[in-house]
C-alpha cells in the first residue's frame, strides 16, 4: 500500500515537472504570458522619465529654460482652451462666435506649417502672446455698442494665441537635447493642461463681468508671454543629442 502511494506521488511530481518544462518551452522564462514583462517595461519607462527630469533639474540653464517655457505654456494653455468657453460672455450670437473661432484656428496652423522656417521662435511667440493679450484687454474696455469690434478683437486674440501655441510646441522641441526632450515636452504639456484646468473657473466667474474672463486672459497672456525673454533663439541652430553638447552650445552663445 505504501509502495503504491509513493509511486502515485512520484508520478504526480513527474507530471508537474514535465508540465513546467512545457510551459517554459512555449511561453519562455520571463513570464510574458502573465504580463510580467509589460510591467517591467512600464517601471523602466517611469524610471527613465524621472531620471530625465532629475537631469533637467540638476543643470541651472536647463532649469531656467524649463521654468520659463512651462510658465509660457501655462498662460497660453489657459487662454487657448478658455477663450472658446467664454464666447457666451460676448454680446454676439454664440453660434456665429463658435464658427468664427473654429475657422480662425486653421490659418494659425498654416502659419506654423509653412512659415516656421522663416520665423524667429522667440520673437514670434512673444509677438503673438502680446497681440492676444492686448486684444483681450481692449475687448473688455470698449463698450457694448462696439459689439462688432469686440468679436473682431476676440478673433484676432484667439488667432494669435493659436499661432503662439503651435510655435511654442516646436520651440520647446528645439530647446532641449534628445536625451531629455520627451520629458521636457511632457512637463510643458502638463503646464498647458494646468492652465486648461483653471480656465473654466475663470470663465464662470466672468459671467456678466467680462473683466473677469477676457480681462484675466489678457493679463495672464501678457505676463506669461514675457518669460519668453529668458529663452534663447533656436532658429537655424542644430539639435543636440546630449546635455553636454547643449551645455557647450549654451556657453558659446552666452560668451558670444
Amino acid at each position: 500500500m505504501r509502495a503504491t502511494h509513493g509511486y502515485q506521488k512520484l508520478k504526480v511530481s513527474s507530471n508537474f515537472t514535465s508540465s513546467y518544462r512545457i510551459f517554459e518551452t512555449v511561453f519562455g522564462q520571463s513570464g510574458t504570458w502573465f504580463g510580467f514583462e509589460e510591467e517591467e517595461e512600464e517601471i523602466s519607462t517611469n524610471l527613465n522619465l524621472f531620471s530625465a527630469i532629475s537631469i533637467l533639474l540638476e543643470k541651472r540653464w536647463a532649469m531656467q529654460r524649463l521654468s520659463a517655457v512651462m510658465t509660457v505654456g501655462f498662460g497660453v494653455g489657459m487662454v487657448y482652451f478658455g477663450m472658446p468657453l467664454a464666447l457666451g460672455n460676448l454680446p454676439f450670437n454664440l453660434y456665429w462666435n463658435v464658427t468664427f473661432n473654429a475657422l480662425s484656428e486653421l490659418p494659425s496652423s498654416l502659419i506654423a506649417l509653412f512659415f516656421i522656417e522663416r520665423l524667429n521662435r522667440k520673437s514670434s511667440v512673444l509677438a503673438f502672446t502680446m497681440i492676444s493679450g492686448v486684444c483681450s484687454i481692449v475687448c473688455v474696455v470698449i463698450g457694448e455698442e462696439w459689439r462688432t469690434v469686440k468679436i473682431g478683437l476676440e478673433l484676432v486674440s484667439f488667432f494669435s494665441i493659436c499661432a503662439a501655441f503651435d510655435i511654442l510646441l516646436i520651440y520647446n522641441i528645439e530647446l532641449f537635447p534628445t536625451t531629455v526632450r520627451n520629458s521636457a515636452m511632457a512637463m510643458v504639456r502638463q503646464a498647458v493642461a494646468l492652465g486648461a484646468v483653471l480656465c473654466p473657473v475663470i470663465v464662470e466667474m466672468g459671467r456678466g463681468r467680462g473683466y473677469l474672463s477676457y480681462g484675466v486672459f489678457g493679463v495672464v497672456t501678457i505676463s506669461c508671454g514675457l518669460f519668453v525673454g529668458c529663452l534663447p533663439e533656436t532658429k537655424g541652430g542644430r539639435l543636440c543629442d546630449t546635455m553636454e553638447e547643449e551645455e557647450n552650445k549654451h556657453r558659446a552663445g552666452s560668451s558670444a
